[in-house]
């Protein structure tokens, strides 16, 4: 087949156009690349094949792996055609999710030398010892938090909320319904947590002043939300120069009946659309994983994702972005 021809049929599918944007900026593994595009590796694997058959790909070893990447040194024909198809490649819809995804993958090369909570976690249960249990060490985790002040956002009933406050500073629960900040108040009131307030409100718009807090939690509350980006930018808005905010909340599933059976706005979410709104707030240093992921079907996977607010940003008001 001739070159050009063979170019052409290379690049006439969108994702190859995928694969060539992302080698194009980085040198990945084809694991990386799953991790990135959530691709299956023998559908990766084919069309990387072929963009290695036309020129447009390199590939290394490295011990067992391989790695690719875009080839050096295309000239003519050729690197005007790449050059038209990295072009339109910025235009494919996923192509916003892919470079927040890259950048978490290469984020997390860059933090691999360090023990994963999944290392720790299965030492943790792997040999019995009396009085060991994540119970115990829940409770001692606890007790060495600094002195925060905390806002949890679509709080429900505060569990969450109780449990720190025991130890931090405050703890300003908001929820949107009445019913369950009234139980909230009375709650707090009952077992003397004075550091505990539950406000009445919008988690999109929380009742909290600006700059006024040191960690923002949305622990399974953002698929409830109408707007998440807004969401984050309020968090960000509330947020201390410094401070931190962590989303729990679910990967994305194909469980429709959670609409109906738990109130759910959005079916989770993607660990590209989360890093990509708390880039878009003004978080930085972001860090975004699946942390659990449930053996019975629906098979919900939990997402753990979280960001720092500049310690120079100014106080209020969400960043500005060209």
């Amino acid at each position: 087949m001739n070159g050009t021809l063979k170019i052409l049929r290379a690049l006439a599918d969108p994702t190859r156009l995928r694969l060539l944007a992302l080698l194009e900026r980085e040198e990945l593994s084809v694991h990386e690349l799953q991790e990135i595009t959530r691709l299956g590796q023998s559908r990766i694997s084919t069309h990387l094949g072929q963009l290695l058959e036309a020129g447009l790909v390199r590939s290394r070893r490295e011990g067992r792996r391989a790695f690719y990447r875009l080839a050096d040194g295309l000239n003519g024909d050729a690197a005007g055609l790449v050059k038209a198809a990295l072009a339109g490649a910025a235009e494919l819809p996923q192509a916003a999710d892919d470079a927040a995804n890259l950048r978490r993958v290469l984020q997390w090369r860059r933090d691999q030398a360090q023990v994963s909570f999944h290392q720790v976690a299965g030492r943790f249960d792997r040999v019995y010892g009396p009085g060991r249990s994540w119970q115990a060490l829940g409770q001692f985790l606890l007790r060495i938090l600094p002195p925060l002040v905390v806002a949890d956002l679509g709080s429900g009933e505060g569990l969450v909320s109780e449990l720190l406050a025991r130890r931090c500073r405050k703890v300003i629960a908001v929820d949107n319904s009445e019913r369950i900040v009234a139980y909230g108040r009375a709650r707090a009131r009952k077992i003397g947590l004075k550091n505990l307030e539950f406000r009445l409100g919008d988690l999109q718009d929380p009742p909290i002043e600006d700059a006024s807090v040191d960690l923002v939690l949305l622990s399974q509350a953002l698929h409830h939300a109408e707007d998440p980006p807004r969401a984050l930018q309020s968090a960000w808005r509330i947020l201390k120069p410094g401070g931190q905010v962590w989303i729990l909340d679910l990967l994305q599933h194909q469980f429709e009946k959670a609409r109906e059976l738990y109130g759910d706005r959005w079916l989770g979410f993607t660990e590209g659309q989360l890093h990509r709104w708390l880039e878009q707030a003004g978080f930085r240093d972001i860090e975004v994983c699946v942390v659990a992921r449930e053996e019975t079907p629906p098979h919900f996977q939990t997402v753990l994702a979280g960001g720092t607010k500049p310690a120079r940003a100014k106080s209020g008001g969400r960043p500005r972005h060209t």
